[in-house]
């Protein structure tokens, strides 16, 4: 009865309606395609589509390098497109089944319109988005160009963005969701692990100060000014360094930087009984608290090698080379001098043995923990700052569920730490527990 009923209420002019319909939901689907595919569409893979000679990249490199540009006139259609699809399918419906058409054509709208104009090119486009991309860009290009499309949609958007008020502005990425983003890159295989780490070190670098990458003073090599520069040339050279600071007194009087081709040029002109101090070059001071990137830059300009780190008191606090800078950025670079022993040496169930200069956001990500924060930048100085004074050899804290044991004291100074995970069947505590010896 109600094909009948349906029947009898059809026009001539519902075959029009009907093709609309379909040619809307067909302009949506593609619309729908061409939005997920061009969103997900980076710069650099749309360059390399280019450089390879793609049908289309030209016209994806155009949309991708402004997605302002296409964005709003897609969505502005997308949204036209489905408005009046089901519009139309509501008006017909209600024209053949009266009130029950319209419940039907609601039920209709949504899943059709979701399944055909949204999951359907939307996952597709998820599945192949270059191939999406390069299909849809040149057309997409077209449209966007379009005058009518292109004023209505800056229209809408100056409408918007004056309802917002004057704090709509463009926003920019931060500095977690670029880290988030190299994550991501890495699990989809689209970067290397190496990259990955480069990625994050260079965000990271903005924010180092000298303080966390200097050779602190007790481990600086120093030279006294009256020696000789033949002994001083020795020094040198048993500690294979090409330059090294010379002090008058005391090491927080630094008078200058001597430099071992300098020393060795002194020695074959006959000068080695002098002293040293008379063949030193100007020494540069910073404060610890500059940033890592700012002293690069400096050192790059006025083309120094070596600086003496200070402190708030202007005492000598350690010193920074350019190669410690570069070591911040790209790790550990190791010559025929270097005899350092390894920063972590992994041990038996999940135990590590870390230098004590070792920073403690490394230390962190190495056992999967969050270490407390401070006026401390190693996790040696975390294990003097828990206990209050300098450990003994084997003594040890807790801290938020690890085990800190000083391996190695030096004097004053602690050298390694051992860090001992909390066996997994003790319960999870984050207070500080009496310092005992092992």
């Amino acid at each position: 009865m109600a094909v009948l009923v349906a029947a009898s209420r059809f026009r001539p002019t519902d075959w029009i309606l009907i093709v609309v319909v379909l040619l809307l939901l067909l302009v949506s689907a593609g619309l729908a395609l061409a939005e997920t595919s061009l969103v997900r569409m980076s710069r650099t893979k749309a360059l390399a589509l280019r450089g390879e000679g793609r049908r289309g990249a030209g016209a994806l490199m155009r949309l991708v390098q402004d997605p302002e540009g296409f964005l709003n006139p897609v969505l502005l259609l997308v949204l036209i497109s489905q408005l009046v699809t089901a519009t139309l399918v509501g008006i017909l419906a209600e024209r053949w089944f009266g009130a029950v058409g319209v419940i039907a054509a609601t039920v209709f709208e949504v899943v059709v319109i979701f399944v055909l104009a949204e999951a359907l090119p939307k996952n597709w486009a998820v599945q192949n988005p270059e191939r999406s991309a390069l299909l849809l860009a040149p057309i997409v290009s077209a449209v966007v160009r379009f005058p009518p499309i292109r004023l209505l949609s800056r229209g809408l958007i100056a409408l918007a963005n004056m309802l917002l008020g004057p704090r709509a502005r463009r926003v920019g990425v931060s500095e977690s969701e670029l880290l988030a983003m190299a994550d991501v890159a890495l699990e989809d295989d689209a970067i290397e692990g190496h990259e990955r780490e480069l990625i994050h070190s260079i965000i990271e670098f903005g924010d180092t100060v000298v303080r966390e990458v200097m050779v602190p003073r007790p481990d600086m090599r120093t030279l006294e000014g009256d020696i000789p520069v033949s002994e001083a040339l020795g020094v040198a050279i048993e500690a294979g360094l090409s330059r090294m600071p010379v002090y008058a007194g005391n090491v927080d009087d630094i008078v200058g930087v001597a430099h071992t081709k300098d020393l060795i040029r002194a020695e074959r002109d006959g000068y080695g009984a002098e002293p040293v101090r008379d063949f030193v070059r100007p020494a540069h001071f910073v404060p610890e608290t500059k940033r890592v990137a700012r002293l690069m830059r400096e050192m790059q300009d006025r083309q120094y090698h070596l600086a003496i780190v200070v402190d708030e008191y202007g005492g000598t606090a350690g010193v920074v080379t350019l190669e410690d800078l570069i070591e911040e950025l790209v790790g550990e670079i190791v010559d025929e001098y270097d005899v350092e022993e390894p920063p972590v040496v992994p041990l038996d169930n999940g135990a590590f043995s870390v230098s004590a200069r070792l920073a403690v956001d490394e230390v962190g990500e190495l056992v999967e923990a969050h270490l407390p924060d401070g006026d401390w930048d190693t996790v040696g100085g975390l294990l003097f700052n828990v206990l209050g004074r300098v450990p003994v050899e084997g003594e040890s804290v807790e801290v938020d569920g690890l085990t800190l044991v000083a391996e190695r004291v030096e004097g004053n100074r602690i050298g390694r730490i051992r860090i001992v995970p909390r066996p997994k069947d003790r319960p999870e505590t984050t207070q500080h527990t009496p310092a005992r010896r092992e």
